[in-house]
């Protein structure tokens, strides 16, 4: 029985600290000659944060269409 419990224990413990790097977050640094810098994030769910606002747009396409409008980003 306590051979189940430690199992039970362990596994839940691998599954929580495993979840954990998912909620990682990824930024870089944009500018453009119109506006000031400012810190374009991958979020955990896939979307674009520009300076910690969600846009709610998959980050992907909004990196793509800012630089389709002569913005430039990189670390």
């Amino acid at each position: 029985m306590k051979l189940v419990f430690c199992l039970v224990i362990l596994a839940g413990s691998a599954c929580l600290f495993s979840c954990k790097s998912d909620d990682s977050v990824t930024c870089t640094t944009c500018s453009a000659p119109q506006t000031l810098d400012f810190q374009l994030c991958e979020e955990s769910d896939g979307n674009a944060s520009v300076n910690g606002e969600n846009t709610g747009t998959p980050y992907n396409i909004y990196l793509q269409d800012l630089q389709a409008d002569g913005v430039t980003c990189g670390n």
